[in-house]
């Protein structure tokens, strides 16, 4: 029979004590009952002898020292878990708050996973499709991979991850009767951006096969902390159990790893660089390290996390080791925003590591990673072209030189351009960017095999403009 608790002995922001506890467990799930009526979860952090420390979800408004009877469960954070989750709004503990009831499942697992043997995982091969160029055609997101996009605050990093949830299947080559569901996380948005997201889903007809976990703004900041938990937990249950392909798109880990940063200050931990707890890193990898593909399982964990940099500063802490830990990033840019480019990535700071075994012959197109490193290439040398011009003019510029800005600016509009409501296959892709490099000199071409540029080579008018 489980013990039950009167009253606590110190409360601090998110956190309270309770003393003369007895068979505690790190990580445990308490239930406390708020005058005998409002009822909340917490969870244990810290056990020190006959004291423990409990984060309350729901905040600790209204709790007073006599007023709260506390009950050790005995179990972690669970999740009831059913396939029936997609096509459903949540809280950011995974409780309904779409009004369609609760969910009928007795299979509930703990929202902190299991630890899985680096042996028993299995090597990205296949890729995703989100129907934006410059994702699909220059950082290709590979199934099981974990692909980042680093924005900043005022980039339209929203648009894009509705864009992708809206766009994203398993690419032309998909084995017909894969499944495909994404699961969509939002951690401290404001009510607008979750409104957003929510009607985006529901017009484009594709909130059937996507779960969805809103963390608000306003929503206690413990609860922040256990969203991407949830929504991962869910996740693997559907990939790992259900055999179907999960695309998880978390956004913002900054509000995250700020969430992470004030509990951790509430518990006088001794902070680390610019205030973000030492276990920062670790705590990171514990959340992205929850994707791949497990051997002898039908299917995959895709994640694309969004984190907005402070300041654009890629060096800031959340961003740099989330670079550590993922296969490349999707980088957004100021600039191009400025130019109305949409989606504004910045391709030259932006790589996708697994990119080139699941591109290719058999998976996109024989000449896609040709086609992909000379897009590259001259896009580089557009930078230099640019450099020049802004000293000795453009009308001083070599043919050559003035080609590459045409080139640089065709690239930008056309190929990393596209607008929020296009979806290009990768054939489209690919067929721009041979346009677009018939825009130069075929001796400039030097990233791509002759036969295949005897193929697909074709001198382009610099005034054609795609209809």
């Amino acid at each position: 029979m489980a013990i039950e608790y009167l009253g606590l002995s110190a409360i601090n922001g998110p956190m309270v004590v309770l003393e003369g506890v007895q068979n505690a467990s790190f990580d445990e799930i308490v239930e406390m009952t708020v005058d005998r009526k409002t009822k909340k979860l917490g969870r244990i952090i810290e056990v020190y002898e006959n004291k423990a420390i409990i984060q309350v979800f729901e905040g600790t408004d209204g709790l007073a020292l006599r007023n709260v009877h506390t009950r050790l469960t005995g179990r972690p954070m669970e999740l009831a878990v059913s396939e029936d989750m997609l096509g459903r709004t949540f809280n950011g503990i995974g409780e309904p708050i779409d009004g369609l009831g609760d969910i009928n499942s007795s299979l509930r697992l703990d929202v902190n996973g299991k630890p899985l043997n680096p042996v028993t995982r299995e090597y990205p091969r296949d890729y995703i499709r989100t129907g934006v160029s410059a994702i699909d055609g220059l950082m290709t997101l590979i199934r099981g991979q974990k692909l980042p996009i680093f924005s900043g605050n005022g980039l339209p990093h929203d648009e894009l991850a509705a864009q992708i949830v809206q766009q994203a299947s398993l690419g032309d080559d998909g084995e017909s009767g894969e499944k495909f569901a994404v699961v969509f996380a939002a951690m401290g948005v404001k009510y607008d951006v979750a409104e957003f997201f929510r009607r985006t889903f529901e017009e484009s007809g594709v909130s059937d096969h996507v779960a969805t976990f809103i963390n608000l703004a306003n929503d206690p900041v413990v609860e922040r902390l256990i969203t991407p938990k949830v929504a991962l937990t869910l996740a693997e249950y559907l990939a790992f159990e259900k055999g179907m392909h999960i695309l998880v798109i978390l956004t913002d880990m900054t509000a995250y790893a700020e969430a992470l940063r004030e509990v951790s200050s509430s518990k006088g931990e001794i902070p680390s660089r610019k205030g973000y707890p030492g276990y920062l890193y670790s705590d990171l990898a514990s959340i992205y390290e929850r994707a791949g593909i497990v051997k002898g399982k039908h299917g995959s964990v895709t994640q694309i996390p969004i984190l907005t940099m402070p300041n654009d500063d890629i060096t800031h802490p959340i961003p740099d080791l989330t670079g550590y830990i993922t296969e490349g990033q999707i980088v957004l840019d100021r600039s191009l925003h400025g130019q109305s480019v949409y989606p504004p990535i910045n391709v030259l700071p932006s790589l996708s590591r697994l990119m080139k075994d699941g591109i290719g012959e058999g998976f996109t197109r024989a000449d896609h990673q040709g086609v992909a490193n000379q897009l590259f290439s001259c896009y580089a040398k557009v930078g230099d072209a640019r450099a020049l011009a802004s000293v000795i003019g453009e009308d001083e510029l070599s043919p050559l030189d003035k080609k590459y800005l045409v080139f640089g600016r065709e690239f930008e509009d056309r190929f990393v351009g596209q607008g929020n409501h296009v979806n290009r296959n990768i054939i489209e892709t690919l067929s721009i960017g041979w346009e677009l490099l018939g825009l130069l000199p075929k001796g400039e071409l030097d990233r791509i095999d002759t036969k295949v540029l005897d193929q697909y080579y074709k001198p382009t008018d610099p005034d054609h403009k795609e209809e």
